[in-house]
């Protein structure tokens, strides 16, 4: 709603993307992205476009109305676009990609994170990552092609029993064709995206976004260029990485022998 009252406003007071995008030193497409809703509008963001284009405080009481949201603020942007996309691109050096992850999983990644959190805050931050696998109920839409790490499958976290079923999980989603996976090797080497985790969004009617994600931090990319050279990593990295087919054969085998090392 706020992207298609922007635009309207926009064109009213007679100003390109561009031009928009000036004083409030953003570029035009991300001006693009606000309207296609696929970035979010800040109250400070909205309460500038209010000055700019006249439109008393809609934009900043409107923004006020939608601020609270279930992920951290590093995060919010990239989830919010990620709900939106066509198509999902990853690369995961560390952990399951966030979709993916299984209840127990889930919960031993964020007491690693926070230690001395209550149950309850735990059990809010499992929730609010479960509830995004919801993008995967429908069955084609959107594409996830994900590339992990050897060390995603190799890195015991939870305990061996939590990464068999996590892992189990991975592969079921492969065999039933819901998702792309592909696994980079540690025998790949030296490879294109060696310090961090990458996500790339597609969409419909809006230009592609990259997603930089650190301890605590994340960085949402809109610059054609940029997200380019970031689409040309991820290709680069799908060249090293294993088949899907040898993939979900490494998947699968990891994940018996966690389940036999259990039983064991």
């Amino acid at each position: 709603m706020l992207g298609a009252e922007l635009r309207v406003a926009r064109k009213r007071a007679g100003l390109s993307q561009d031009k928009l995008g000036e004083p409030l030193f953003v570029s035009g497409s991300f001006i693009g992205q606000l309207e296609a809703g696929t970035r979010r509008m800040t109250v400070e963001l909205g309460r500038q476009i209010d000055t700019i284009l006249g439109t008393d405080d809609f934009f900043t009481r409107n923004c006020q109305a939608v601020t609270k949201f279930k992920y951290p603020d590093h995060f919010t942007e990239a989830a919010e676009a990620e709900g939106l996309a066509k198509a999902i691109r990853e690369y995961a050096p560390l952990l399951i990609p966030g979709l993916l992850q299984k209840e127990a999983y889930a919960r031993a990644v964020f007491r690693a994170y926070q230690p001395t959190a209550t149950e309850a805050a735990i059990d809010a931050l499992v929730e609010a990552r479960l509830a995004r696998a919801a993008l995967l109920a429908d069955p084609t839409t959107p594409l996830l092609w994900c590339v992990l790490d050897e060390a995603v499958l190799r890195r015991v976290i939870g305990s061996r029993s939590v990464m068999a079923e996590a892992l189990r999980h991975l592969a079921d989603l492969i065999r039933s064709h819901r998702i792309i996976v592909q696994v980079l090797p540690f025998s790949a080497g030296a490879h294109a995206t060696m310090d961090g985790p990458l996500k790339l969004m597609s969409f419909e009617d809006a230009p592609p976004l990259a997603y930089l994600a650190g301890h605590t931090t994340g960085l949402l990319l809109d610059d054609p260029a940029t997200v380019a050279r970031h689409f040309l990593t991820y290709d680069l990295l799908t060249a090293s990485a294993l088949a899907p087919r040898e993939s979900l054969a490494l998947i699968e085998s990891v994940a018996e022998d966690y389940a036999h090392d259990e039983q064991a």
